[in-house]
């Protein structure tokens, strides 16, 4: 893996090898750390990760893992490695077949430096509460999984989620039954979640792009071509302006650029 940007100080040098090399889990970590202090008024910070193909598709045949690569897992894992919070809309859930994220060794100190459990939550946004509450994800996790919901959910549902062991709590009260994604930064911030990282889908990035609260985009550009008609990374109402967002960094390896922008505060 090299560093297209910033450019290196010091120019690795070719013969050793040292531009292929894999970082290491806390170079990486280092690389993708969160800001100490969040610049929007939720006082949280909302990251997202994606991969795309170089023809803009979120996946292929529904699922994004064949677009994936090894180092784009390692960085994936990293990423949930530092949050509070992992952020997945229900469809995401029920067609990537989610599981409880991991306690792992490697981030043990860093996130008891930083007063994290031993591993993310994983915080799932469902204004109906069609999940099937018997799986792991529910029922097995480290830390108790959160179900972001809206004003009108059925109790029915409300309660087996509760019987599961999920932590039910409510963003949006209007007559819609819709999740006020605007607020579920905010909402999670309220548990102790300031962290914030979202690995979609397209639909609920794309709610959280219009809604104006994402901080920070991490997108993986595969060298692949899908053609097709997947949706792209954010897949949803339009934006009433485009938000500007700043590059932060670029890693590659293998054809696969890792790019990081951030968005640009008044």
């Amino acid at each position: 893996m090299r560093r297209l940007f910033p450019v290196p100080t010091e120019p690795s040098d070719p013969s050793t090898g040292s531009s292929t090399e894999p970082w290491g889990l806390d170079e990486l970590a280092d690389a993708y750390a969160y800001p100490e202090r969040p610049q929007s008024a939720s006082g949280a910070y909302l990251r997202a990760n994606m991969v795309s193909s170089l023809d803009g598709a979120a996946h292929h045949d529904g699922r994004s893992r064949p677009l994936s690569s090894d180092t784009d897992m390692r960085i994936f894992g990293v990423l949930r490695g530092l949050a509070d919070a992992v952020v997945v809309g229900a469809e995401t859930v029920r067609q990537e077949g989610y599981r409880p994220a991991r306690a792992r060794e490697a981030f043990a100190e860093r996130r008891a430096a930083l007063g994290q459990p031993p591993a993310p939550a994983i915080a799932v946004v469902s204004a109906s509460l069609e999940l099937d509450f018997s799986r792991p994800l529910f029922t097995e996790p480290l830390v108790p999984t959160v179900v972001i919901t809206g004003g009108q959910a059925a109790e029915d549902r409300v309660e087996a989620a509760n019987a599961a062991g999920a932590r039910v709590v409510r963003a949006g009260s209007g007559p819609s039954g819709r999740v006020d994604l605007g607020t579920v930064p905010a909402v999670l911030a309220e548990l102790g979640y300031t962290r914030l990282l979202t690995e979609g889908g397209p639909r609920l990035l794309a709610q959280f792009v219009t809604a104006g609260v994402l901080d920070e985009l991490c997108l993986a550009v595969a060298p692949v071509l899908v053609a097709g008609d997947a949706a792209r990374i954010a897949n949803g109402p339009l934006a009433a302006e485009p938000e500007r967002f700043a590059l932060a960094s670029v890693l590659e390896d293998a054809g696969f650029l890792f790019t990081r922008y951030r968005r640009i505060y008044p």
